[in-house]
Parts: structure tokens; sequence; C-alpha cells
């Protein structure tokens, strides 16, 4: 069988290198982008995503990578704070996110919640010195979940004023700045050295999948295997 000429040649090996770089290329893309939290929850996420195949040293390796690929599922992940997971999956920069209730509680967004993972479970309440003084003004609420905490005393009919505060919210009811704070408890230890009790519960806090509305459509397959093997 006669050669192909040099020039003929030369273009098969050209298209076949294209073709080769192409492939690689389409592999190297993530199959989904997942949005998570940095912080202390960060290892029971990683623990519940090896259940799909995911090495949790991806997600648990000490250095400040912010983007991270799991070779082996094709899988890349965001780390973020915990507030901002929801705008990455909401705008599309990831198909999905794994956050606390609290915040899709404290704000509304346009996605999905399609599963619970049961993880970073906690609750959040009203809480207090165990008798509440009378001041003769409206009751004064510290809060940084001004909006949950909003809808719980209209609920129940109540009036009160909220102080915004983003940490160390004790201290509010301990200096006089609030009669009560609405916020998320764990053990209860916090309020306990301080204090303070629980006077209601507002609601229970866990970490959910959240997941972009498009890619729900545009990667249907992938994100039902995902969602499945966590479940």
């Amino acid at each position: 069988m006669p050669k192909a000429p040099p020039k003929q040649r030369r273009a098969v090996r050209n298209a076949r290198a294209k073709s080769a770089v192409n492939a690689a290329a389409h592999v190297a893309l993530p199959s989904v982008v997942i949005a998570v939290p940095k912080g202390r929850v960060l290892r029971a996420i990683a623990k519940r995503f090896s259940q799909a195949g995911v090495d949790p040293a991806v997600l648990l390796s000490d250095d400040r990578t912010l983007v991270r690929d799991d070779p082996h599922t094709g899988l890349r992940f965001l780390l973020l704070k915990p507030d901002d997971v929801p705008t990455y999956v909401e705008y599309g920069a990831a198909d999905l996110g794994v956050v606390g209730r609290d915040v899709l509680l404290e704000r509304e967004y346009d996605l999905y919640a399609p599963l619970d993972l049961g993880i970073g479970l906690c609750k959040m309440v009203v809480a207090g010195k165990p008798q509440v003084e009378s001041t003769g003004r409206t009751l004064r609420v510290a809060t940084k979940f001004t909006n949950i905490a909003r809808r719980h005393f209209l609920n129940k009919g109540q009036q009160v004023d909220f102080v915004y505060v983003q940490s160390s919210v004790e201290l509010a009811p301990l200096t006089g700045l609030a009669d009560l704070i609405v916020d998320l408890v764990e053990s209860g230890e916090t309020l306990r050295q301080n204090g303070l009790v629980e006077h209601e519960l507002v609601c229970e806090i866990s970490s959910v999948v959240i997941a972009n509305r498009v890619a729900l459509k545009l990667k249907r397959e992938p994100i039902a295997r995902l969602l499945a093997a966590l479940e």
C-alpha cells in the first residue's frame, strides 16, 4: 500500500495531536463544582464525601489552596466562608454547595436544597438571664440573625427591638445592651459559663446540600449519582 505524501501525513498527525489535547482538556474539566465552608464542619463534610469516593485529604490538606480537585471522582471543591457558599451556587460559580440551614433561613436565595446531610447539628435559640427583668421599654434582642429572629417574634405576636451584633453575643444581656439574644447553640456550655439559659427553641439547624437550578438540569446525571452516594 503506497504511503501518503509527507504533507498529508503531517496533517493526520496534527489532527490526532489536536484531538488528544481536546480529549485531555475535556477530561480535566470538573464533572461537578461544589462550594464547601471552611472551618470545623469541613472534617465532617470530608468524611461524608468519602462515601462518594472522594479522598478526604483533598479537603483536609493543610494549605491555603482554595480550589481543590479530586482526580479520582472528577469533582472540584471551592473552599469558602460559610456565608458565601450560597452566593457562589446561586450565581453558577458552583453547581452544588454545603451550608448550614441557618444561612439559608437568614437570607433568601433562589436555590434548591435536595439533601439534609445531618451533620453540623445545632439549634437556634432565644436565650438570656434566668429571669428577664422588666425595664418599661420594648424588649431588646441582640443577634446577627435578625431576619430569623424577626420572623420568630412576629409569629408570636411579640414586639421587640433588634440590636445587630456579630460575635460574643452572650455579652449583650450581661452588659444591659439587650434583654435577650438569638443565637446558635451546640452544647450550651458558653451560655452556662456566662450565667445564661435557653428560653425558647427557634429551630433545629444542620448542614444541607444546595443546588443551582440550571446545574440540576444540565448536570442531572452526575449530580443525581453524587446525591445518592451522599444519602
